[in-house]
């Protein structure tokens, strides 16, 4: 086996390694690296062009395709093409509720705090699954390009995902088999790649205003001493060029007097009239007047009417720059730089609009499609310790976690996290009545705790028995700058509190670290999909539990053939539990979910009404794992 160079003092690599950055994007994504004239560079793999489209194709015979082969399907096989996963990534069903109309694809609701899944055909994908398809994609792009195999990455993430986001997206670039160094947020990068930020004695403030085909976010940061701190992020995750396209289209569609309804049944026109509006719109950026004829329809569009149109949504991203800077507490002036990224911004009003509100020229020299992929790149090159003259604060050389349910390892601060650092994630009961919860702390990579190294065991008791899922339990990890890890762990509801501290690096060595490691690289496939397994048994288990209780508590509700029926579909999810096929799994779920759910909602009312009045039900007490 191959032996991975490992700084140990950083966790990070030697120099020798080619760590790639990626730009993980919801419309486009790209990958970039160092170049041996040491500048970053995008890759463009044999002609195929700079952007990847973050599109997903499964087709008839199981084959995958992603990327620009990918988006001619949007129109003519919707259902079984997948875009705009970024915007599911660490979401729960309640998170996407409101714009599940937005998706041409099946998400799958069962009106919970799970999180979502999506189905083609007979098969049943995450976010994670279908992202890291996508990076797979960059990384095969990047090792063909580059004449050598990549397996190193720093990923960006936009500067307000959560902590279950930017989990999601490690977790994808492990099924990629990247081992991800880390995840950086989007205008960190974009400042590095304009060398804010590389002087450790420079102090900014800077604003980063990122308009994409599909999102919008500004970002204001504090640079000081090479720390970057977000100080706010605002913005609008359904709103950007898309936008745009879309005024211009409706506005054709009026001068013209199309017929709308016509046009809805049409997709084939309907996507010529899309990409003509987004041809016009690129075009506007240079020259005052676009006319051209598709068939017979008139495509004329000048650039003051243009600008009419989209002022309203260039308005909305102001409004936002308005509300990130009353968050962080700032006046306009005391902003120093304002960076552009996305397509978007290559928009002169838009350019205008923002350099008029901060009262100074923007940054804009640098590819905006680009900046993000380049400065990630750069990250890249400071961790593979290519950059003497940039300060690499501590880091922490291997992930800490705690075991969850089915032997998994619930990742708290990654590897590569510098140090101090502080994380947290909020869990609940799995079982009806739960009084005490064990805190089992593992320092490792693997995704099987059983793989990792066990540091410390305490139990939080005293939580009040509540039905499963009701009690909130924060576990938060505080690690200090000697190494020292804090875990504390309190129930909201009641504030019942335990904490330990435990030493991480205390009694292994260094070879032990490295091999760790490269453990982590050689199973990480394995180990991805083994989660997915265990994952989706533990969702099956909690299925059949939460529907046994159903019917044991509302049997005088429900008639014979709806509880016969139900306890077929509870036998079939047990039984299918064993398979080891996740689709066979997450395939009874759905059956189960979907037949209960009509008499569920009938009988939501009664329930509510009776704990309305007062009615409690006996729980026995219980012990049980973090879920």
């Amino acid at each position: 086996m191959a032996k991975v160079s490992i700084n140990l003092a950083t966790g990070s690599l030697q120099k020798e390694d080619i760590i790639v950055g990626i730009d993980l994007g919801t419309t486009n994504s790209l990958v970039a690296f160092i170049n041996p004239d040491k500048n970053p560079q995008v890759i463009n793999d044999t002609g195929k062009g700079v952007l990847v489209p973050s599109v997903v194709h499964f087709g008839a015979a199981g084959e995958v395709t992603v990327g620009n082969e990918a988006k001619d399907y949007l129109t003519t096989d919707p259902s079984n093409t997948i875009f705009s996963v970024k915007r599911l990534l660490g979401r729960s069903y309640k998170d996407i509720e409101n714009y599940k109309d937005f998706f041409s694809y099946r998400v799958i609701d069962d009106n919970t705090e799970s999180l979502v899944k999506i189905k083609v055909g007979d098969k049943f994908y995450t976010p994670i699954d279908l992202s890291g398809v996508i990076l797979k994609e960059l990384k095969d792009r990047a090792e063909h390009a580059l004449k050598t195999p990549v397996n190193r990455a720093v990923i960006t993430v936009p500067a307000y995902f959560n902590d279950s986001q930017r989990q999601a997206t490690r977790d994808a670039g492990k099924l990629a088999g990247l081992d991800v160094l880390r995840i950086v947020n989007e205008p960190t990068a974009a400042s590095l790649a304009y060398g804010i930020g590389l002087n450790p004695e420079e102090v900014k403030t800077i604003a980063v205003y990122d308009l994409g085909g599909g999102t919008f976010d500004v970002s204001i940061l504090q640079i000081q001493n090479g720390i970057f701190e977000v100080l706010s992020t605002n913005g609008d995750t359904f709103l950007g060029g898309d936008d745009f396209d879309r005024a211009i289209l409706s506005y054709w569609i009026e001068q013209n007097k199309l017929d709308k309804y016509a046009l809805a049944n049409d997709s084939a026109l309907t996507q010529q009239l899309r990409l003509k509006a987004e041809e016009a719109k690129k075009a506007l950026s240079n020259q005052n007047i676009f006319n051209e004829q598709l068939g017979d329809i008139w495509c004329t569009l000048d650039k003051a009417t243009f600008e009419g149109l989209i002022l309203p949504k260039v308005k909305q991203t102001i409004e936002a720059c308005k509300n990130a800077l009353k968050d962080a507490k700032l006046s306009v002036d005391a902003i120093d730089e304002v960076i552009m990224v996305g397509g978007s911004t290559r928009t002169p009003l838009v350019k205008t609009m923002v350099s008029e509100f901060f009262g100074k020229p923007v940054h804009d020299d640098v590819n905006p499609d680009q900046v993000v992929a380049l400065g990630a790149a750069i990250q890249a090159d400071i961790l593979a310790g290519n950059r003497r003259d940039i300060l690499l604060l501590d880091v922490t050389p291997l992930s800490l976690g705690i075991e969850t349910m089915g032997g998994l390892m619930d990742v708290i601060i990654p590897r590569n996290s510098k140090v101090p650092t502080k994380a947290g994630r909020q869990y609940t009961t799995s079982i009806d009545g739960q009084v005490n919860m064990k805190i089992a702390v593992y320092q490792g990579e693997r995704d099987l705790i059983k793989e990792n190294r066990k540091l410390a065991e305490f139990d939080l008791k005293g939580i009040p028995a509540m039905p499963a899922g009701f009690p909130k339990v924060d576990i938060n990890f505080l690690l200090n700058a000697d190494g020292i890890l804090k875990v504390q762990a309190i129930e909201l509801r009641s504030g019942v509190k335990q904490e330990i501290d435990v030493k991480p690096t205390y009694g292994i060595t260094d070879d032990q670290v490295e091999q760790m490691l490269i453990d982590s690289i050689t199973h990480a496939k394995d180990d991805v999909a083994q989660r997915m397994i265990i994952e989706a048994r533990t969702e099956g288990e909690q299925m059949i539990y939460t529907a046994k209780r159903f019917i044991e508590k509302n049997a005088e509700w429900l008639s014979i053939a709806e509880i016969a029926d139900t306890q077929k579909l509870m036998d079939k999810l047990q039984e299918v539990l064993t398979s080891g096929d996740k689709d066979f799994i997450h395939k009874a779920i759905d059956e189960l979910n979907e037949f209960t759910r009509p008499f569920a909602e009938r009988l939501m009312d009664q329930a509510i009404g009776a704990a309305m009045r007062g009615k409690s039900v006996e729980n026995p007490e219980g012990d049980g794992q973090a879920q």
